[in-house]
């Protein structure tokens, strides 16, 4: 069988992902289930978080959400049984790479899978149902006659941030980067999101934002990023498409909830003193939290044993933002295009 991994370069150097033949399994354990792999969608390598958390190795496996089916289960094993359609998010220190035909996995990080769902369209709705999940139910609550902002809404996770928020109530709008963007924003249902297209520079997205609601600002915003510095000191690509953080603070309204993807944002007094004066709050989304500390393993079992994302994935509720499915022979080169960020579709390997 043959694995994916990604090869720990020189700093400044591009990662490069290699197939490892593996000719068996590690023995399993007692809670252990090996699974055959039916399709594994490709998410960004985080070497700086692996390397924080003291996780840093030469090769490092590739692809973490998976689906399949259950071959064999471990003998203190209760949730599972042979020939189970399960999905399932391997941990950051997993030895496992989901490109692989066949696989073993803790039975805590997997759910089932409902039948009528496809292997790709299960697998590559799992991380951003998650981040979706995590955004919307615990950093920034989500109810009916709420004002959700969603910045780059066409990406895979805004799919389904707009989607959950539909769902739940909440008026949103959202940012768009292309033309292509705004037309499948516009197209998705249910409709109504408004949607505001930020691929000329020209639209001011505190000043839209604030017109939509009445001048009261909106309840949540989640971020794709924002610049930190002046136009000067940016890269052009990134002011056109990006609100500085003074446009989030600007267009929060009282009580807001700004969830940032923004791992190295750096707010001044004058920030901190405008969010104080709105009761306002930021939150950093980072879902791998769930795994970071055992104290959150309840509140991740409760997302995945009770089939949360797949049971509104099955209902319709969400619709995924996938390319078509990949056979196994691209992985690599799909892989480069992921960790590039050049990806604007959900990348899903199918076997």
């Amino acid at each position: 069988m043959k694995a994916l991994y990604a090869q720990q370069n020189s700093p400044g150097e591009e990662m490069t992902f290699v197939f490892q033949e593996r000719e068996n399994l590690p023995p399993s354990r007692d809670h252990d289930v090996k699974v055959q792999v039916r399709a594994c969608a490709l998410s960004w390598v985080d070497t700086k978080l692996l390397a924080e958390i003291k996780l840093k190795k030469e090769l490092v496996p590739v692809g973490r959400e998976i689906s399949g089916v259950v071959l064999e289960v471990g003998s203190k094993v209760t949730f599972f049984q042979p020939d189970d359609e399960v999905v399932g998010i391997l941990p950051l220190d997993s030895e496992e790479s989901g490109v692989c035909e066949v696989i073993l996995v803790h039975e805590h990080y997997l759910a089932h899978k409902p039948h009528k769902l496809c292997w790709a369209e299960a697998a590559g709705t799992l991380r951003d149902g998650l981040r979706a999940y995590t955004a919307l139910h615990y950093l920034a609550p989500v109810s009916p006659g709420s004002s959700v902002l969603v910045l780059d809404g066409a990406s895979p996770f805004g799919t389904i941030a707009i989607q959950l928020a539909h769902h739940r109530g909440a008026k949103v709008i959202s940012t768009a980067h292309s033309l292509e963007d705004k037309q499948y924003l516009e197209r998705l249902r249910p409709a109504g999101a408004r949607v505001i297209d930020v691929s000329h520079g020209k639209i001011d997205v505190a000043e839209s934002c604030l017109e939509e609601t009445g001048g009261l600002g909106v309840d949540a915003v989640l971020d794709a990023g924002v610049r930190l510095y002046s136009a000067e000191d940016e890269p052009a690509s990134r002011c056109q498409l990006l609100p500085h953080k003074h446009d989030i603070i600007t267009l929060l309204g009282v009580g807001g909830r700004w969830i940032t993807t923004e791992r190295n944002l750096q707010l001044d007094p004058p920030d901190s003193h405008s969010l104080f004066l709105k009761g306002a709050t930021v939150s950093f989304l980072n879902e791998e939290v769930w795994n970071l500390s055992n104290v959150q393993q309840g509140k991740y079992l409760d997302i995945l044993w009770w089939c949360y994302i797949m049971d509104k994935l099955s209902n319709g509720i969400f619709r995924p933002q996938l390319d078509e499915p990949i056979p196994l022979y691209e992985a690599k080169v799909s892989m480069e295009i992921v960790q590039k960020n050049q990806a604007r579709k959900r990348q899903v390997i199918q076997f």
